[in-house]
């Protein structure tokens, strides 16, 4: 009979003890060495030595629960030891958790009670491990302010009570060793608060979820570390041509009419080649982190350390970026350290007071999105999101991560009226503690993944996102530049017999053009809610659409910073985007949208292969006006440099009329030869070009030769030197 007290006994009984380990499993006592089980369901239970599996001892059940105990040889037990269980209607084999020692060792416990563990996912959360020759799961969270937390799945029928944790108080971690587990078994963390709610939690650092509306986490081994070629790193700089296609990955195509997602390896089969056709750099991933509503696009994640189930398993996940380096294509994923969703199962409120989140809901909450805001305080909060950046890099060999809603992780009034917001320590508005962890991040990035790019969606004009943390910035290596995104979508939309009068929604992006490293983006975000589609932005009648939308992408192109396009904007998707169902790949039946989607693949190639194009994107030494002030016939002229002074002079016409005889100064003699022009025929333009002219020496727009050309209606041209 077991020599506990009865408070204890209750307390197992109830799933309220917090230290099971205190009582259960081998422990001294007065008559000898006593073996402790709890295993509700359980009919007998027998201890058997580990090795030679002869019976030690037949444990007694404690009269009115489900606690056995007995005294057993102590050396043998010591050597190891198994259960036998019978239940209901079958007997097993088992071996006790409570007689393994501790998961995780002194080290990770200081690292992670300070915040400073690189790969704090190597510890938390779920690891297949082999310990005292037992294959099994450890399992590690962080729950400070539980009273009990314990690990339930379809291995011990959900049950709180067959695999109660321990605490290491040092760090607020729970952990225990559950043997016999293997990849495939489905867990959530039960947790006992502080004021006593039964809450169920998926994990944090779970590696795998199941599908929506299902909420357990799935075992699945740590993905191997990726290797980084000398070539995806160098496919990263400022001075290598980045040219994004933005995707959703449940609505770019979709099978079986419509209805079906394509998983990821079916996308590494159909998108990776058409973007790699298509002459784009790099691929850019809506978030793929496991999120519970598709509404969200993955912008609401609930577990950041898992792909998304809705197109595969990790491993799958893993071979669509493989394949995507195979085929000289970088992968960037959305990345969403700014907020999380409030659903019971998530981060909110997690052992039962606000861990993850600002207590204070004028820090924490969300009004816009309806979420809860990361306690960027919180040493623990930080190097949860920080592991988070840094495993995507180095677990999936992610290229980069661009950062979303930097704006509002910055500012505390963000999307704020007055008395709705906390001031920061020193009184002002900026989030300091958010602000320490972009910069920390970005540093633990630069040092442990060299190459890898990150990239701020940071929409004020908030100093140095781009500038490197030593030198006071947040450390970005690009920001999404908003402002010129604005200002030239807000001019592309005016009739142009009125573009006269807004002249200086081109001009005045050049003046700050190059006081960060930006990518110029035509997001998502710009054909959704109501704004129509691209081609549907452009004024006029449907020639005058689509010429408009050719010369919009030629101006792009040319215009200094990197390029990002979303899905179906290459080839003029007409609907607005609508993430539950496939883009409309049907138009390419016709010749308006063949012709886009051509000059956006001739685009890319000109932009990757003249370094004139991409070399200097982000200093000022790779761009010249050569005419910003021709503001009657709303023409643009602007010459675009390499490090090895070659250059493409670009010309942009924004009114439906042909520039007959037009005078264009240029920086050098000789026969200047085009090498894209959008109003080509091929691209269903009306054809007007010039094939190669020569200058001649005749001063003009400050430069020392001329060209006399024709400057096609809504068009953009670029010339080389021939």
């Amino acid at each position: 009979m077991s020599t506990l007290p009865d408070s204890e006994i209750q307390a197992l009984m109830r799933a309220e003890h917090g230290d099971p380990f205190s009582v259960l499993g081998p422990h001294e006592t007065a008559d000898g060495l006593e073996v402790r089980v709890l295993l509700p369901g359980a009919q007998a239970v027998a201890v058997m030595h580990g090795g030679s599996g002869w019976p030690l001892a037949i444990l007694e059940r404690v009269p009115g629960t489900d606690l056995f105990a007995g005294l057993v040889p102590e050396k043998p037990a010591r050597l190891g030891y198994r259960l036998r269980v019978d239940w209901e209607h079958h007997s097993s084999e088992i071996d006790d958790p409570y007689r393994f020692p501790p998961v995780l060792g002194e080290m990770d416990v200081w690292l992670l009670a300070e915040g400073t563990h690189l790969r704090p996912f190597e510890q938390l959360g779920a690891h297949l491990r082999e310990i005292d020759h037992v294959r099994g799961v450890a399992f590690a969270v962080w729950a400070p302010n539980a009273r009990r937390v314990s690990v339930v799945g379809n291995f011990n029928n959900w049950d709180g009570r067959r695999h109660m944790m321990r605490l290491r108080r040092e760090c607020g971690v729970w952990e225990i060793f559950a043997p016999h587990l293997a990849p495939g078994d489905l867990y959530q963390f039960e947790i006992l608060s502080a004021h006593g709610e039964v809450l169920r939690k998926s994990d944090p650092f779970g590696f795998s979820a199941q599908l929506r509306p299902a909420t357990a986490s799935v075992v699945q081994p740590l993905p191997a570390m990726a290797s980084v070629p000398p070539d995806r790193a160098a496919a990263n700089s400022r001075h290598a041509p980045l040219s994004i296609y933005e995707v959703h990955l449940g609505s770019w195509r979709r099978k079986n009419h419509g209805h079906d997602w394509l998983d990821y390896r079916e996308l590494a089969d159909t998108l990776v080649p058409y973007a790699r056709d298509m002459g784009f750099t790099h691929i850019e991933l809506l978030p793929v982190s496991e999120h519970p509503f598709d509404g969200s696009w993955g912008y609401q994640p609930v577990g950041m350390y898992a792909p998304t189930s809705r197109f595969g398993t990790p491993g799958d996940f893993r071979h669509f970026v493989e394949t995507a380096h195979a085929a000289g294509l970088g992968v960037i994923l959305d990345w969403v350290p700014a907020h999380f969703p409030t659903d019971a199962h998530g981060l909110g409120r997690f052992d039962g007071t606000a861990l993850y989140e600002y207590a204070d809901p004028r820090e924490g909450f969300h009004n816009d999105w309806q979420t809860l805001i990361f306690n960027y305080a919180r040493v623990e909060v930080r190097n949860y999101l920080v592991g988070n950046a840094l495993y995507w890099l180095e677990r999936y060999g992610i290229d980069g991560l661009r950062v979303d809603a930097v704006a509002s992780m910055l500012y505390r009034d963000y999307s704020r009226e007055p008395g709705e917001w906390v001031p920061n320590a020193q009184g002002g508005r900026e989030n300091l503690e958010a602000i320490d962890f972009l910069r920390r991040m970005n540093r633990v990035v630069g040092v442990e993944r060299p190459g890898a790019m990150t990239i701020a969606e940071e929409s004020t004009s908030f100093p140095g996102v781009t500038r490197p943390p030593e030198d006071g910035g947040l450390g970005f290596h690009y920001k999404w530049n908003m402002g010129w995104m604005n200002d030239t979508l807000a001019y592309a939309g005016i009739d142009p017999l009125h573009r006269k009068h807004h002249h200086q929604k081109i001009t005045f992006g050049l003046m700050y053009a190059h006081s960060e490293n930006f990518v110029l983006p035509f997001s998502h975000d710009e054909v959704v809610h109501g704004k129509g589609s691209m081609i549907g932005r452009m004024p006029g009648d449907e020639w005058q659409k689509f010429a408009g939308l050719r010369n919009l992408y030629g101006y792009m192109w040319a215009y200094p910073g990197k390029k990002l396009l979303f899905m179906g904007g290459e080839f003029a998707q007409v609907a607005e985007w609508n993430a539950d169902r496939s883009l409309d790949w049907h138009l390419l039946a016709h010749a308006p949208h063949q012709g886009m989607r051509r000059l956006v693949r001739d685009l890319n190639n000109v932009y990757r292969h003249f370094p004139a194009l991409h070399e200097l994107d982000c200093e000022g030494a790779g761009f010249e006006w050569i005419v910003h002030d021709d503001v009657n016939q709303s023409v643009f002229a602007f010459i675009r440099r390499a490090r090895d002074g070659s250059f493409v002079v670009a010309v942009c016409n924004f009114t439906p009329m042909v520039r007959h005889g037009y005078r264009l100064g240029v920086p050098a003699a000789g026969a200047y030869r085009e090498i894209i022009n959008t109003d080509n025929d091929v691209y269903g333009g009306s054809g007007v070009g010039n094939g190669v002219v020569a200058t001649e020496g005749v001063a003009h727009h400050g430069q020392p030769q001329s060209v006399v050309i024709n400057v096609p209606p809504l068009g953009t041209v670029m010339w080389i030197l021939a």
